[in-house]
Formats: C-alpha cells, structure tokens, sequence
C-alpha cells in the first residue's frame, strides 16, 4: 500500500482514523500523526508517524487500540525520549499544580505498585483529577490487564511530570527528608490475591497471570504477577535513574535481600523508614502499612543483579 503520512488525504486516512478511534475526516493532519506516534510507541515500534504496510496489517488485525485523545496539555515538550539503555520514556504531564516544581536532587529510589489496573496514562490522569493535591510519582509503568489479558500497555514507560519536579509518593514516614528527595516508579499491578484470585475490589484475576510464592509476604501467597516486559523495563529504568540521579542502586534494597532473605528484605527496615538508607528501597521497606512491591522471583533476581 502506499504509506500514509502528513498531507495523505482520502479513505484510507478515514479508515486509519477511524482505527484510531479519533474524528475521521479523511485528512492526515499533526492530531492524526500524533496517534499514529502513540501507536507506534504501545507497540515498540519505530516512532516515525507514517504508516507504512506493516503497521496497516497490524492495525487491521486488532480493535481500536487509543482508548482516548492526547491532552494537548499533557504533552509537553514531546512525546518521548529514549534513554542509554535504550528504553523509550513517554511524557504524559501532569497539570501544573499537580506536582511539585524543582529543581529538586533525588538520593533515594522508591519502588511502588498502583493496586490498579493496566494503563499507566489512565493512572496518571486519575492523579491529576482527584483532590489529594501533588500525589504522583515521577514515573509509571503499564501491564497487562489482570482481568482480560490486554497487553496494549505492557511495559510502557510513562513519565509524570518534568525531570527535576517531584511528587509526594510515600506518604507518613520517619524523615521529612527522604520524603522530599525521592524518586519513585508505580508498576501497574493489583496486588494480593485471595485464595480464589479475587483482588481488594473483588475483580478476578486471571490464573496465567497469578503469583504464588514459596513464603507468604504481609500474610499473603498468591499475587498479581508482574509480567516480564515490567521486569526488564524496571531493570533498565533504575540503571538509567542511577545515573541520572547519580545514586547508588546497590545499596538498600539488594543489601535487605542479601541479608535477610527476599520475605524480609522486601519488608519494614527501621533504618530505612528513619531515612537512614539511601539507594533503592521499596514502599513496603519505609511503611509498615504499604504491600508494595512484593518478592516476586523474577523481581529479586533482577535486584540482585544489578
């Protein structure tokens, strides 16, 4: 076929748009290829806003896949960048006033997970419209859907607010100073599961995506899995942070683990709560209260790796 891009008009326009989910007028315009970058970035292809035949078979051969049109003021200076460990970062902005502008000098990394569901742009927009103030992470990174396996966003790396800014993320601790100089990722991800893998809203979570470790953690055995394009991805994004940041990602939460065993190392550490250890820690090591994340196998490998 031939490619479609800025300028191509007619009914192939209208049927991609269409494809889109976006108004279809049959005219390929900026609106246009900014889905069609979107697309391109759900679906770790090359990011070039043209179509060519390969995404057409693509695109015919799944439902429409943009659930909802980019906010022009969420879209800040472009769509996304890529990183030395060659891991495409999307810009998806909260409103000013949602966050917390800097510069501000990070020194202690933060793993969470959403106890939500799957699509870390949706997360983001929920932050910006609820009452709570500037609560947000830096970053979120999609997953597959625990409740039909939709994979649309699974290890999609999305960014929250300008590097630099902050967000608060974790909440009642024992240091102001942590609090204020932390950086932290939400894994899309639901959490515990009860014995019958129903999650905390009573959804069902399907059995291929379902954890059961060898040791319950905070009472619990079975979990939502993280898939392994959330691993690798949040593998590359603390190495990429590390550097960034210039922290050390040895330090905490592979040291717990190396100490105590994965159960006990992902858990409460007094010193950590204090403030005390600087590095990679996750929600659970500063919170009593908190179940994120938890020592899923694959997870603890990879933090013992780094």
């Amino acid at each position: 076929m031939q490619m479609l891009k800025i300028g191509s008009k007619g009914s192939r326009v209208a049927a991609l748009q269409n494809k889109l989910g976006i108004k279809s007028d049959g005219i390929f315009g900026p609106d246009t290829e900014k889905h069609v970058k979107r697309f391109q970035l759900t679906r770790h292809l090359n990011v070039t806003g043209i179509v060519d035949n390969d995404m057409w078979v693509l695109l015919t051969h799944l439902e429409n896949t943009i659930p909802e049109e980019i906010d022009e003021d969420t879209d800040l200076q472009g769509q996304y960048y890529k990183t030395n460990y060659d891991q495409v970062i999307h810009r998806h902005y909260l409103p000013k006033g949602e966050y917390i502008n800097g510069p501000v000098n990070n020194e202690y990394i933060f793993l969470h997970h959403t106890a939500g569901h799957a699509d870390p742009y949706r997360c983001i927009d929920h932050w910006g419209r609820d009452s709570r103030g500037r609560i947000a992470t830096e970053f979120v990174l999609g997953g597959i859907d625990h409740r039909n396996n939709n994979d649309e966003n699974d290890g999609v790396m999305v960014q929250a607010f300008p590097t630099g800014a902050q967000g608060w993320h974790l909440g009642k601790t024992g240091s102001g100073y942590m609090n204020r100089h932390s950086v932290g990722l939400e894994i899309c991800c639901m959490g515990y599961l009860t014995h019958n893998n129903k999650t905390y809203v009573n959804s069902t979570c399907k059995e291929e995506q379902v954890q059961i470790l060898s040791e319950p953690f905070n009472n619990y055995s079975k979990w939502h899995s993280y898939s392994d394009a959330q691993i690798k991805a949040t593998e590359k994004w603390i190495k990429y942070i590390g550097e960034r940041d210039q922290i050390d990602v040895r330090l905490g939460l592979k040291q717990f683990i190396q100490k105590h065993g994965p159960t006990k190392g992902f858990g409460f550490q007094f010193d950590a709560h204090l403030g005390n250890v600087k590095g990679l820690l996750t929600h659970t090591n500063v919170r009593k209260d908190k179940s994120d994340c938890y020592p899923h196998p694959d997870l603890v490998d990879m933090i013992l790796s780094l």
